[in-house]
């Protein structure tokens, strides 16, 4: 748990605020505080680095959050980037909280300067410390607390879930040594053909995107962390991965400010401390193909110079083919400096990156007074953090501040707030719930995905106990969809999960045409059924005919647990989706079903 003093994540929020938009009286508030007047370990420490050390501060690798053993390859290689690199920081990738906290605690011991540690924690730090299972048995193992997605603190509609979201997410970092979650996600998801964004954004309104992505912000950072808004300038309205290939969106400026933009400049008003960068082309910007991340007109001219933002500016993973097919070795790195970038994520190598840094100071290419200025932007954010003093976290406080059960229970609220049901005919719902009926439960997800179905058939055979649940994925033979029409004939109810992911780039990323001829056989049979959607709440739209239809927006046990829920009318269900699903659906558009008084 962070317990650092709390006037340091004050500090943070005043010192990256552009002057013009801080509060009366705040100027004066910033003088008198013991830690923006000297800023002395930060000028101390940048005074006393070499050049190469300097450009190490701006290298973040990955590194897994996995059990590693002294000496074994892998734990030579980070101490390499630790010790003999010296590089600024970490991006943590997946483990139990338990061992990343021991980990980081071990490296950061390791290291001369303490290191500046992230994860992609878009749904809390569940995103990355949670799922893991014990083989063979499928023994859950526990973890951090893992959110509803973003789409689904839409769907609720309420700036308070997105507080508390963002409040628990740094609570949770803090606790493992995480100090910046990349979070929120700040684009506007206006293309339901993006492969990339989807339900990782808020919705499609440009100002509840601002309204919600902003209290996620201030959740963050009023409580130790770093928030990170991405992608910038806006990734929303692309139809290709950049994971892939190099998006290109071809918007003007003033569709850019109306729409795109909105939520980054309210983010950056509120004091945000992080932008991350994305990799798509602006031409109307940039005057050129380049990637934004790459880019000097959009991240000085437009973010800095313009916006006024004076945080850290980190790139997206440079090792994305958006990036790697275009630019070789370490140019990268190069150009993302000169365009104004601060932090170099996930270089392809992080040596080459900062032997290219060292050498263009050392030509000439790039002032020494540039890289200072990233630099310094470096090491204020680890001295606000209270790194300087406490690099540290207690291994006995990890269990007393992850996963406890009310974080746990918020999840759970958002997940009720934001289930949304857009069809119920003949009043299906909520179901009547007759314990002896027979029911099927047939759940569609990626083969190796042990968790999707699990909680919502749980609820469900609270309630069935004759439940018969069935899976299928990518791979499923025809004749098993044929055997799944012949029992559903048979069946009370037939209930369709869909756990669909929204990224192009994984796998059983759309369905295989024999679900779809499932589904549609069903919606013509005259059997009682339900279709929920887990993931890429798009995909209704290809079934317009079904008896009922449910957007629970993420895979996470406290949406599965909600949507079974919703089924018997535990609760009310209220919510709106925050995006349209056309032809079919408008933003707002939900149907409000009343819960069910107990017998």
């Amino acid at each position: 748990m962070w317990t650092g003093d709390p006037r340091r994540a004050l500090y943070l929020a005043l010192t990256l605020l552009p002057a013009t938009l801080l509060p009366c009286g705040a100027l004066a508030h910033q003088s008198s505080s013991p830690w923006s007047a000297p800023s002395s370990w930060t000028e101390r420490t940048l005074a006393s680095l070499t050049v190469r050390e300097k450009a190490g501060q701006l290298i973040m690798p990955w590194l897994m959050g996995d059990f590693v053993a002294e000496g074994d390859e892998g734990d030579l290689e980070t101490l390499e980037w630790v010790e003999e690199l010296g590089v600024g920081g970490l991006v943590m990738s997946i483990g139990s909280p338990t061992e990343v906290a021991a980990k980081l605690n071990h490296l950061q011991s390791r290291s001369r300067l303490p290191l500046l540690v992230a994860a992609d924690l878009e749904t809390g730090a569940g995103y990355r410390l949670r799922g893991a299972m014990y083989m063979p048995g499928a023994t859950e193992l526990g973890g951090a607390t893992d959110f509803p997605s973003l789409m689904a603190v839409g769907a609720a509609g309420e700036t308070d879930l997105a507080y508390e979201m963002g409040r628990i997410t740094a609570v949770e970092a803090r606790a493992v040594g995480i100090h910046v979650p990349f979070a929120p996600v700040l684009d506007v998801n206006v293309n339901p053909e993006n492969p990339i964004i989807n339900v990782r954004s808020f919705g499609a309104e440009p100002g509840r995107v601002a309204e919600l992505g902003t209290a996620f912000v201030l959740g963050v950072q009023e409580h130790g962390a770093l928030a990170v808004g991405k992608h910038f300038p806006g990734h929303g309205d692309t139809d290709v991965d950049s994971h892939l290939e190099l998006p290109m969106v071809h918007h003007d400026r003033a569709r850019l400010d109306s729409v795109e933009l909105r939520p980054f400049r309210a983010a950056v008003g509120a004091g945000m401390a992080g932008v991350m960068t994305a990799h798509i082309s602006l031409p109307s910007v940039t005057g050129s193909l380049a990637p934004s991340t790459l880019s000097r007109p959009v991240l000085t001219g437009l973010l800095r110079e313009e916006m006024g933002f004076r945080g850290l500016v980190f790139t997206d993973a440079m090792e994305m083919r958006a990036i790697t097919r275009g630019w070789r070795g370490a140019e990268a790195t190069l150009q993302a400096l000169e365009a104004g970038a601060d932090v170099i994520l996930m270089p392809p190598s992080p040596a080459d990156a900062i032997d290219a840094v060292a050498n263009a100071v050392e030509s000439g290419r790039i002032t020494e007074a540039r890289l200072d200025e990233s630099v310094r932007r470096i090491l204020r954010a680890k001295e606000a953090l209270g790194l300087d003093v406490a690099r540290l976290v207690p291994i006995d406080g990890v269990r007393k501040s992850v996963g406890v059960p009310a974080h746990a229970e918020a999840a759970a609220e958002v997940a009720r707030r934001s289930i949304t049901v857009l069809k119920n005919g003949r009043n299906l719902l909520p179901l009547v719930g007759t314990r002896r009926a027979r029911v099927m439960s047939v759940t569609y997800r990626m083969e190796s995905d042990l968790l999707s179905g699990r909680y919502f058939n749980r609820r469900l055979r609270e309630t069935y106990s004759r439940l018969v649940a069935e899976s299928v994925h990518s791979g499923t033979p025809a004749d098993v969809y044929e055997s799944l029409v012949r029992r559903a004939r048979r069946q009370a109810l037939v209930v369709v999960s869909l756990y669909v992911s929204a990224i192009a780039s994984e796998n059983d990323a759309a369905l295989p045409e024999e679900a779809t001829e499932f589904i549609d056989w069903l919606a013509g049979s005259g059997v009682p059924h339900v279709v929920v959607s887990f993931g890429n709440p798009y995909l209704i739209s290809e079934f317009p005919d079904v008896r009922a239809s449910i957007l629970a927006w993420s895979r996470s046990e406290a949406s599965q647990t909600a949507a079974a829920g919703a089924l018997f009318g535990d609760f009310v269900v209220s919510g709106r989706t925050p995006t349209p699903i056309p032809p079919l659906y408008e933003v707002g558009d939900g149907i409000t079903l009343p819960a069910k008084s107990s017998r």
